[in-house]
């Protein structure tokens, strides 16, 4: 009987691979663009690391959500969210050149023309896009030290923009399947019987399965995104800035009502075939505004600061001495 392999057996040893070749690997991924990606695990804080392919950008490479395609965000994606510190590995001449980079999310007309730029380069990322109905995120990794892996503050708007981005989409969606819905059982947007001739199709299941995809997605990277916040983000804001106390106590409070928000989110879709439309419209816009005002707030209060740590600010007291 053929001997098989887990994900993470083939994962070690394209790893093994890779550094003992100086960056250059065979089978499935020969020739291609690789690096390791070393996060820290969201939940665990444990460190993970990842092949990927990448695409050089000037001074920052890009690396690439696909998870071939499937459903789901890749697990590396929110430790990123959680923790914007990783760790690159790249080939360089003969040997491995190792270094300190920050991860940053690319969204809108800039996410969409490099990941349209690696499709034309590698026909399967392409395929990858039309295989699922998430937009498969872009991520730009940019070296510790140079100016843009510093700002923090301006990751913290990015991140923001990608969480707004992404609850759009599953507003949108929600429509599309309540509207379907209200046409299959009679109510359509003229209020007449046209709505309801026999045979309206009703919204196809897999559309369901999909909102409830996309909403998972949505609530772990929020969730990944506060307990990096909580972690690793607010103890160095706090001994940089000690005024910083009362807003960041707030911020804290904060998000035990964004977890509040996220579970009834959840709830809402799990139960989206039997709920009244427009109790589910009502709650979708308590829970933007609740999470639009708690994003407001911190961006406001926190961008400049973070945009002014330094290195040493995020190493800790150990370092300064």
């Amino acid at each position: 009987m053929a001997e098989e392999f887990s994900p993470a057996d083939l994962n070690r040893a394209v790893i093994e691979e890779f550094r003992a070749n100086a960056g250059r690997v065979g089978g499935m991924f020969e020739g291609a663009d690789l690096l390791l990606l070393t996060t820290t695990g969201a939940r665990t804080g444990r460190r993970r690391t990842t092949p990927l392919a990448y695409m050089d950008d000037g001074d920052r490479v890009l690396v690439f959500g696909s998870n071939a395609g499937a459903p789901a965000d890749p697990a590396w994606l929110s430790n990123v969210l959680a923790d914007s510190r990783v760790t690159v590995e790249i080939g360089a001449g003969d040997g491995v050149e190792t270094y300190e980079a920050t991860a940053m999310p690319l969204h809108g007309p800039e996410r969409d023309r490099l990941y349209a730029l690696q499709s034309d380069r590698v026909p399967a990322y392409a395929e990858y896009q039309r295989m699922t109905s998430r937009t498969i995120p872009v991520v730009a990794l940019h070296r510790a030290g140079s100016d843009r892996s510093l700002a923090m503050g301006d990751q913290l708007v990015r991140i923001h923009a990608g969480l707004r981005h992404d609850l759009e989409v599953l507003r949108a969606q929600v429509e599309t399947y309540l509207g379907g819905r209200d046409t299959a059982d009679g109510h359509g947007d003229d209020g007449g019987a046209a709505g309801g001739e026999a045979g309206a199709a009703r919204p196809a299941p897999d559309l369901a399965v999909r909102l409830r995809t996309h909403c998972l997605a949505f609530c772990d990277a929020l969730g990944a995104h506060h307990d990096g916040e909580e972690t690793r983000g607010f103890p160095p804001l706090e001994r940089r800035y000690p005024d910083l106390a009362p807003v960041l106590d707030r911020l804290r409070r904060e998000h035990v009502e964004v977890t509040r928000l996220k579970d009834a989110l959840r709830a809402l879709i799990d139960d989206l075939e039997s709920a009244d439309p427009a109790r589910v419209r009502a709650e979708l816009d308590r829970v933007t505004a609740g999470l639009e005002a708690h994003y407001a707030y911190e961006e406001e209060q926190l961008t400049a600061a973070l945009n002014a740590m330094s290195a040493a600010d995020w190493a800790g007291p150990a370092a300064r001495t």
